[in-house]
């Protein structure tokens, strides 16, 4: 298990990035790959582009470091043997580790067949090797981009949702408190005029 942070010395291919993508947050990445070389390349590659990179040989070791470190994205071979790439996927997802992650499997460059099984078991975007890095970091801020806007979203639609309850609620209260008033006032009504039937038939009996 290993983990990359950028080091302090700037790279070319960092410094070209647009300043849009430079002021972002650093993202946090975790990559399952069972080639060691490929893990130590990609790492190295993606921390000069200004991502906190987390390394898994497999899909065990993934699952074991997601339960103590949440990250934005999960890079995932697709020729894991341990414990195949889609299964590592659904098992992360289904033992609540992903959160808000977007998942990307990785394939090679003629197996279609790989990318639209990944596609299809729910995986947010499909990657080959040998990587082009400036794509893939476009396509990874892109991803996250996109996943932060849904999470605002949905941040907002329960916001909503709540203050919905909590009006729905406030209504209740003032419907019941009036209907109270009502019945108060009906039963003032009520007294009111039963007094006055008893001056009247008091007033009768005298004459």
């Amino acid at each position: 298990m290993q983990f990359w942070k950028r080091d302090s010395i700037g790279r070319p291919d960092r410094e070209k990035a647009p300043e849009s993508l430079r002021a972002t947050r650093r993202l946090r990445l975790l990559m399952v790959d069972e080639d060691a070389t490929s893990r130590a390349v990609v790492a190295r590659r993606l921390s000069h582009l200004g991502y906190d990179v987390a390394l898994a040989e497999n899909g065990f070791t993934a699952l074991s470091m997601l339960v103590a470190r949440p990250v934005d994205i999960i890079l995932i071979d697709m020729g894991l043997t341990l414990l195949p790439g889609i299964v590592t996927m659904r098992k992360i997802r289904a033992a609540g580790l992903a959160g808000n992650a977007c998942f990307v499997m990785i394939g090679g460059r003629n197996d279609r067949t790989c990318a639209v099984e990944a596609l299809e078991a729910g995986a947010d975007d499909h990657v080959v090797k040998p990587y082009d890095f400036d794509l893939l970091d476009a396509r990874l801020r892109h991803l996250c981009a996109r996943a932060e806007q849904m999470g605002t979203l949905t941040r907002h639609n329960a916001e909503l949702d709540a203050r919905i309850a909590r009006r729905a609620l406030e209504l209740g209260e003032t419907r019941d408190a009036l209907a109270e008033m009502q019945a108060d006032r009906a039963r003032l009504v009520s007294s009111i005029q039963a007094l006055h039937d008893e001056i009247a038939r008091l007033n009768a009996a005298r004459h």
